[in-house]
């Protein structure tokens, strides 16, 4: 779960989203608990005005008849006086003369309200008492109460008596009905946070989407219209773009400015070499081709490396797979090595073509020289655990094969491990070299064909 968390909020949409109903959830919250608290309040002032308005009736009764005992349920207007155990009841006690007996309501039956004078509490401006008493059904009772003095007739204690139960009733529905109604608006509000998250990040997705164009060489700078927010994003990576170009311009400039600079003074050492034979002029000679070689050799890393890190360079792989394919096999058709394979139309390699078909062409080259009959290679994507997919380019041949302690040593500049073999012995260095530039790999296996399997790993999609 922690985890998950983390990941989520790793997310700007996700941020959004879950600041949006964690704030939209507090704020239903605290009105749902204001608003009970207000309907409790307002229910229970009605409670008490409706008590109020029981109780003022018979005082003004009792007072103007002077006899207790003309007061009725029926002069209440609320038939719950009748029904006993109903939870309204009302009472009228002569408190000078202990002779007479007490009044009250159908629905007190035999029992009797206590007084709450007895209980202490506190009479308020007008004689009125009011509080929370237990009734003789056991429910707790909401009583007001007042003494009347009716001069020569008497002293009177007036109550009335009704239950909460119905109040609390009352405000449990409308707890749930307003439980139900901030459900659905929570619902609402979330259905509408995550379309909002969505509209507003929908830029963004564009911007992606144009970069990515721009990585598989579709595009070659952001042409979208944007929000004044992303507009600045947009101009400066078109910026950054623009700049990389520029700098892998400049570098190409200069590593072709730095191999004329060099072969030029080599050539003249080498024909000065040429009119003075002797032993030295042959060491001189030996070490000017070394030179020139590895001139050669790293001018060409230097290239590669360049071209690797240009953005939007992208080559369609199947067009050179089968340039080098029919290329190989008039070379090797003599031999009578036959060469077959392809990829799909779609595959595109991430990098300049020009190195693409020197990669394969001196694998495909390597495997023609020791092959039997056939040489194959086949392209498809792995994904793998990065979050850029990779081409992988298989090629087989029948030939011999190599030793598993002799595949790293044929990788290394410079050495060959049959000298009966054409060649400068460069080949699989340079794929190595070119394939690291890019991010790649070169590894050398067993093949099902009983030969030598080179399986390249380049970036593309």
């Amino acid at each position: 779960m922690r985890g998950l968390a983390i990941g989520s909020f790793r997310s700007i949409a996700a941020r959004l989203f879950l600041t949006a109903a964690a704030m939209s959830l507090v704020v239903l919250l605290v009105a749902s608990i204001l608003l009970t608290a207000y309907y409790r309040s307002e229910a229970e002032e009605v409670f008490e005005r409706r008590l109020d308005v029981y109780l003022r009736a018979i005082v003004a009764d009792v007072s103007e008849s002077g006899q207790e005992g003309r007061t009725g349920p029926g002069q209440l207007g609320d038939p719950q006086f009748e029904l006993p155990g109903s939870g309204w009841y009302w009472q009228i006690t002569r408190l000078d003369d202990k002779s007479h007996e007490i009044k009250a309501s159908r629905s007190l039956f035999a029992g009797t309200l206590p007084k709450l004078s007895d209980l202490g509490v506190a009479a308020e401006i007008g004689g009125f008492r009011r509080g929370y008493a237990q009734g003789p059904d056991g429910r707790r009772l909401r009583i007001v109460e007042r003494i009347i003095d009716v001069g020569d007739v008497g002293i009177y204690l007036v109550q009335v008596a009704g239950s909460g139960e119905e109040m609390e009733e009352q405000i449990a529905r409308f707890r749930f009905a307003l439980t139900v109604a901030f459900a659905a608006l929570a619902i609402a509000l979330a259905i509408g946070a995550a379309f909002q998250v969505r509209f507003g990040l929908r830029p963004l997705r564009q911007l992606q989407r144009e970069l990515a164009s721009i990585r598989r060489g579709e595009w070659e700078r952001i042409m979208g219209k944007y929000p004044s927010e992303v507009a600045p994003l947009a101009d400066e990576l078109n910026l950054l773009i623009s700049a990389n170009r520029d700098i892998l311009e400049r570098a190409r400039t200069q590593v072709g400015n730095l191999a004329h600079a060099l072969k030029t003074p080599l050539s003249v050492i080498v024909n000065e070499a040429d009119s003075a034979p002797g032993q030295l002029a042959q060491k001189v000679q030996e070490q000017a081709q070394i030179m020139r070689d590895q001139i050669s050799f790293y001018l060409d890393r230097a290239r590669a490396a360049a071209r690797g890190g240009a953005l939007g360079a992208a080559t369609p792989v199947a067009p050179s797979i089968e340039a080098l394919l029919r290329a190989f096999s008039k070379i090797y058709g003599d031999k009578g090595v036959i060469f077959s394979g392809g990829a799909n139309p779609q595959l595109r390699f991430l990098g300049e073509r020009q190195d693409l078909e020197e990669m394969i062409g001196n694998l495909l080259d390597n495997a023609g020289k020791w092959a039997k009959s056939s040489v194959t290679i086949e392209v498809s994507v792995d994904g793998g655990e990065a979050a850029r997919p990779a081409l992988r380019f298989t090629i087989d041949d029948d030939g011999p094969g190599l030793a598993p302690h002799l595949r790293a040593a044929a990788t290394q500049r410079g050495r060959r491990l049959d000298e009966t073999k054409p060649g400068s012995g460069l080949g699989l260095s340079i794929v190595v070299d070119l394939a690291a530039a890019y991010g790649g790999s070169l590894r050398l296996d067993d093949s099902p064909a009983a030969g030598l399997r080179a399986e390249l790993r380049l970036p593309g999609f």
